[in-house]
């Protein structure tokens, strides 16, 4: 198995895009970039940690490239926004690829390189690609929330904009 690690804006909306896919074992929400040892949801939120939210998912490389998850990952996204993502603002909350290897370093940049060369942004690409740091879990409550907490889940989706936008560039 191996990992890749995506920032994505509020975590709970990233999971549920990677989930049902074979090749794809687990997803976790969690906390990834910062300085502080075993942050919690209410110190990232503040936004003085340095972490972001991110998922990291365990996966299959010869069921389910890595270049497909990039793919995936841009879609659920506003890559040209430095300051969060949809309703969610902050240093918490915006975009990164961690990166677990050269060939995923090589890989992201190639990605956000042709991202970038494609013209469908008229600003430009500010999600960094990063080294993978230790990598901090979420508590159990945000583990899954879009199955545990979904009125609330698809409430908040709908209320970020992110639905609209993945709509108006994506499809």
């Amino acid at each position: 198995m191996e990992k890749a690690t995506f920032a994505g804006g509020c975590f709970w909306c990233m999971v549920k895009p990677f989930v049902e896919w074979d090749g794809i074992h687990k997803v976790t929400s969690g906390y990834m970039g910062g300085t502080l040892e075993n942050p919690t949801y209410e110190k990232v939120k503040e936004g003085n940690t340095g972490h972001l939210e991110v998922v990291q998912i365990e996966f299959d490389s010869k069921v389910f490239p890595y270049e497909k998850l990039l793919e995936i990952f841009w879609m659920q996204i506003d890559p040209t926004d430095d300051g969060g993502q949809f309703h969610d603002r902050g240093e918490s909350y915006k975009t990164a690829i961690f990166v677990h290897s050269d060939e995923q370093q090589k890989l992201a940049e190639k990605s956000k390189q042709d991202l970038a060369d494609c013209g469908r942004f008229k600003k430009p690409i500010v999600t960094e690609i990063r080294k993978a740091q230790t990598f901090y879990p979420a508590e159990d409550y945000n583990q899954d929330y879009y199955k545990k907490e979904q009125k609330h889940y698809l409430e908040d989706r709908a209320a970020s904009g992110r639905d609209k936008f993945i709509e108006a560039h994506w499809k």
